[in-house]
């Protein structure tokens, strides 16, 4: 993943912002239960060897939402450091109409959909979630799942 850019899915970007925001907040947050402060320090170094990092609004969308499952003041804090984030990461907007058509929209859903509408062969998505990785290598994409990250480093 060495100089590509990466396409993130939205349960990293929650990793991110929560553990940017104050890494002993992730085993506070209800939505990441699922990982460590070593999850966070792994994301940490793949996106420092990517170039650059790109989102879309649905995938910012649903981080919101995800966001604010912890108590103030913490939310507040996790907030402050989203709000800077969406300053200066790139955002690619996908119509609803063009990611809804993607043959996988069935089973992924429209934000993953779009995902795999802004990745092309200089885009790594890395993902937590199978379907997602799979539809990706399926069409030939860069993929990664953290998942297998997370066990190749243990």
């Amino acid at each position: 993943m060495n100089g590509m850019d990466l396409i993130v899915d939205t349960n990293l970007l929650v990793l991110f912002v929560v553990g940017t925001t104050d890494r002993n907040l992730i085993a506070r947050h209800k939505r990441l239960k699922a990982f460590s402060d070593d999850d966070f320090d792994l994301l940490c170094e793949i996106i420092a060897c990517s170039r650059q990092v790109f989102v879309t609004p649905n995938t910012v969308s649903e981080t919101s939402n995800l966001l604010g499952h912890i108590d103030e003041p913490a939310r507040t804090r996790i907030f402050e450091t989203f709000r800077v984030l969406l300053l200066t990461t790139p955002e690619e907007y996908v119509e609803s109409g063009i990611a809804c058509n993607a043959r996988e929209f069935l089973r992924l859903g429209i934000t993953d959909s779009a995902l795999l509408h802004i990745a092309d062969e200089s885009r790594t998505i890395l993902t937590t979630d199978l379907d997602l990785y799979l539809s990706a290598l399926s069409r030939g994409l860069v993929a990664h799942n953290f998942n297998h990250l997370r066990e190749l480093r243990l």
